[in-house]
């Protein structure tokens, strides 16, 4: 018998043309890059830049403000094709990387090129689904978005684990500055296999405008409170391992790519179990295992010896990227309420955009908290944050469909 190869598979799902292999190959480069950029970041901040809890913040602040301006960014642009935007976005990740490799580990300097290679991802994020649904076959959009997301993971996952290998073998003197170099040179390699990409796809309409309706004036809220109790561990989980612990680059790295792999395997156990006990019970069953997580994460180092409180928090922290994902029971929410698929792609796109605003508040206050008053508040606030997300959750009404 005849094995299929990757090759034929993506034959059958994508149309006819080069367009997609040039779009999975640049999904996958980008993803290598972001693996090497991601892995390091946090070290790099607190080792050589000199970012305490404060700055990392209001690094963060700025990192995440093109993620909230990204639907102004949509209408102004509105005129250029998703194939343009996708090659811009690569083009200004360029930029940022290579900001990032060159410019002296000044505050200013490193938060100004995050910002930048901030900006040029969240332009790619919304125009690599829109681009991989373009050039799928009819029925395989599916497929064509898995497809694309698995070239994504492969690629940061081999980047995560690149650091993990070259900085486990070198502690003294580490490269940082010759991997955001490599990350960079990848990124031009991303731009270039991205301008080989031609036509002129329309732009997702739904991601250019905000969407209000009553009827999801639940989902807003319940995406506010999401927002905010995601930020602490996203910002500060790794950053309270460098910090307090001493957790060296290979270390973040790895924790990096235990908690994607978990992830990976986890989102469709967690995405049956939404289905079989229903999105209500998951929005609100899920705190318990947060407020454990924040526990354990802000307070192990005032019950057990240090060495133990260490590997009980890089636990902890790869069981909140877990829990993390019950975050698809709103979703499934969303659409319980809609009459129409054009408004939940809408809805849940005008989510997304709540949720970053208040991420960005979160990010600048969290690390104000951490530095005055202290680690274990900023993760009581992140246990109440996530209560309060249950007890609003527990109000909802639900009407599953048929």
């Amino acid at each position: 018998m005849k094995k299929e190869g990757l090759l034929p598979r993506f034959k059958d799902t994508f149309l006819e043309g080069k367009n997609y292999k040039f779009l999975l190959l640049s999904i996958l480069v980008t993803g290598l890059s972001y693996g090497l950029y991601k892995g390091l970041l946090d070290n790099y901040l607190a080792e050589i830049v000199g970012m305490g809890e404060m700055d990392r913040g209001v690094a963060e602040f700025f990192r995440e403000i093109p993620g909230v301006m990204l639907i102004l960014i949509l209408a102004l642009f509105y005129m250029l094709s998703a194939e343009t935007l996708y090659k811009a976005g690569a083009i200004i990740m360029l930029g940022g990387m290579g900001m990032l490799a060159i410019l002296p580990p000044g505050k200013v300097l490193v938060t100004l090129s995050i910002c930048m290679y901030s900006l040029g991802e969240h332009i790619q994020i919304g125009m690599k689904n829109t681009l991989s649904l373009k050039y799928a076959k009819p029925g395989h959009g599916g497929a064509a978005l898995g497809a694309q997301n698995a070239s994504s993971q492969v690629g940061t996952l081999i980047g995560y684990m690149v650091v993990v290998v070259v900085f486990s073998m070198i502690t003294a003197n580490q490269p940082y500055k010759l991997f955001f170099a490599i990350a960079a040179v990848l990124a031009a390699v991303s731009a270039v296999l991205s301008l080989r990409i031609t036509g002129k796809s329309e732009t997702d309409k739904n991601k250019r405008r905000f969407y209000f309706h009553k009827k999801y004036t639940k989902y807003y809220m319940l995406e506010m409170f999401y927002g905010a109790r995601k930020q602490v561990f996203f910002t500060f989980g790794p950053y309270v391992l460098i910090l307090f612990y001493g957790a060296d680059a290979a270390t973040i790295s790895l924790l990096f790519a235990v908690s994607a792999i978990t992830c990976f395997f986890a989102s469709p156990i967690v995405g049956r179990i939404i289905d079989r006990i229903g999105y209500k019970v998951v929005m609100i069953s899920d705190t318990i295992i947060l407020v454990a997580v924040c526990f354990f994460y802000g307070f192990a180092h005032r019950i057990f010896p240090m060495n133990v409180a260490y590997i009980i928090c890089c636990v902890t922290y790869i069981l909140d990227s877990v829990i993390s994902l019950a975050s698809m029971a709103s979703n499934v929410y969303v659409q319980d309420l809609s009459d129409d698929p054009n408004e939940i792609k809408a809805t849940i796109s005008t989510g997304v955009s709540i949720n970053h605003l208040i991420t960005i508040f979160i990010a600048l206050f969290g690390g104000w908290i951490w530095q005055t008053l202290g680690m274990e508040l900023l993760f009581i606030i992140s246990a109440v944050l996530g209560l309060c997300n249950s007890a609003y959750a527990a109000t909802i009404k639900t009407k599953r469909k048929e």
